[in-house]
């Protein structure tokens, strides 16, 4: 505050300043004007608190180890349309899972019986499509009505992303393995 005082005070007692200004302020000159204090001059600036720390030691206070909090969750919507929406939690992993099912199911059925996806298909599988198809959505659909997210029992080798990736691969490889079967027109084993 004084630094500031002292450098007011010069500048208008600069008799360079009176001349251009005519002993009053003059607003015209560029804001980036700073007077030029002359080299004698001192400023000290002295802290009271300085001293004061220097006569009182300050007291020790124990202070009690902080609480370990477990981490905040992100809030999971439960509404129908937010679980099933397009980019909700729910379509990919039903239809990753069931893919992960027909896969293992078309291949196992090919390499006992020797028929193709679309023989197996037209020879009684429809049902057991439906059925298998009701089974994996309530299971999967259960617990994300329920609040619980798929992240939060994610862990160990099998996590989410794995089976996010696991079932994205099956989804090719039955769409890949029908449409190898059409063009080659029978089994592929």
């Amino acid at each position: 505050m004084m630094t500031t005082s002292a450098a007011m005070q010069s500048y208008l007692a600069n008799p360079m300043t009176r001349l251009a200004t005519g002993s009053r302020v003059n607003h015209f000159l560029p804001s980036t004007y700073v007077p030029r204090l002359p080299r004698n001059a001192t400023v000290r600036v002295r802290s009271m608190a300085e001293k004061d720390n220097q006569e009182q030691p300050t007291p020790v206070v124990a202070t009690p180890p902080p609480i370990p909090q477990a981490p905040l969750k992100p809030k999971v919507s439960t509404k129908f349309s937010d679980v099933l929406a397009f980019s909700g939690p729910a379509p990919e992993r039903i239809n990753g899972r069931l893919a992960m099912v027909g896969f293992v199911a078309a291949m196992a059925v090919e390499l006992s019986r020797g028929q193709d996806v679309f023989a197996q298909i037209s020879n009684g599988g429809i049902p057991w499509f439906v059925g298998t198809t009701i089974v994996l959505s309530f299971a999967s659909l259960i617990p994300l009505f329920k609040g619980v997210s798929v992240e939060s029992k994610s862990e160990g080798f099998m996590t989410s992303d794995a089976e996010m990736w696991n079932g994205r691969f099956a989804m090719l490889g039955l769409v890949a393995l029908a449409f190898t079967e059409f063009v080659k027109g029978g089994t592929l084993v």
